[in-house]
C-alpha cells in the first residue's frame, strides 16, 4: 500500500470518528457494547475524548470503560500500556484491540453477589498469556495480561467467579476478546 493511500484511509477514520464522538459518551468514545462511557452515573454524558489514549484513567466510582479505544480496526489499536476495568453491572463481554507487546492492566472490582474472582485464563496463551493475579482483600482482583511480541491473532480471556462456599466449578462471570494486531510492513 502506498503511502498517500494510507493517509486517506487514517483521514477517513478520523472523519468517522469525530462524527460519531458527537454522541456524548457512546461507542465512538472509547465504551464497548454502547455501554455508558466514564461519565456520572446520572446520565449526563461525557465530552468525547480527541484520541485513543494508552494511559490509565483515573479510579472512578462511575461504570468504567478502557482506556483505548475498542474497534477491531488496526488504527484504533491500543499500544503500550492500558488498563480495563470492570465494575458490577458492566456488560459481561468486551472486545479490544491491541498492537504486539501491549500490556493490558486488568482490574475486576469486587462482585455484588457472593461470588469472588478465582483466577483469569487466556484461551491463547501465545497470543496474550496471564503474568500476573492477585486479589486484594476488599475482593478487587488485578490481572496483568502481555500480547504476543511480534506475531498477530487472537485471544479469548476469561475471569471465572464462584461462591467460595459452595461446591462445584467456577463459571464465566467476564470475558474480553482480545485482538492482536501487528503494525504494517513498509515496502
Amino acid at each position: 500500500m502506498r503511502w498517500w493511500t494510507g493517509a486517506w484511509v487514517l483521514a477517513a477514520v478520523l472523519a468517522l470518528a469525530a462524527c460519531g464522538s458527537s454522541d456524548g459518551g457512546g461507542r465512538a468514545s472509547g465504551s464497548p457494547s454502547g455501554s455508558p462511557s466514564t461519565g456520572p452515573a446520572s446520565g449526563t454524558p461525557t465530552p468525547p475524548s480527541p484520541a485513543p489514549s494508552s494511559s490509565a484513567p483515573p479510579p472512578s466510582s462511575t461504570p468504567s470503560a478502557s482506556a483505548a479505544s475498542p474497534s477491531p480496526s488496526a488504527t484504533g489499536c491500543v499500544a503500550g500500556l492500558t488498563r480495563v476495568t470492570v465494575e458490577p453491572g458492566d456488560p459481561v463481554q468486551r472486545r479490544l484491540c491491541v498492537r504486539p507487546g501491549t500490556v493490558i492492566s486488568l482490574v475486576l472490582r469486587p462482585r455484588v453477589d457472593d461470588k469472588r474472582w478465582t483466577d483469569v485464563r487466556s484461551s491463547a496463551p501465545v497470543f496474550v498469556v496471564v503474568t500476573g493475579w492477585r486479589v486484594d482483600a476488599d475482593g478487587t482482583a488485578h490481572a496483568t495480561l502481555r500480547s504476543a511480541g511480534t506475531r498477530g491473532g487472537s485471544a479469548r480471556v476469561t475471569a471465572p467467579a464462584k461462591a467460595p462456599d459452595v461446591a462445584g466449578a467456577a463459571r464465566v462471570a467476564f470475558t474480553l476478546d482480545v485482538t492482536v494486531t501487528p503494525y504494517p510492513r513498509e515496502g
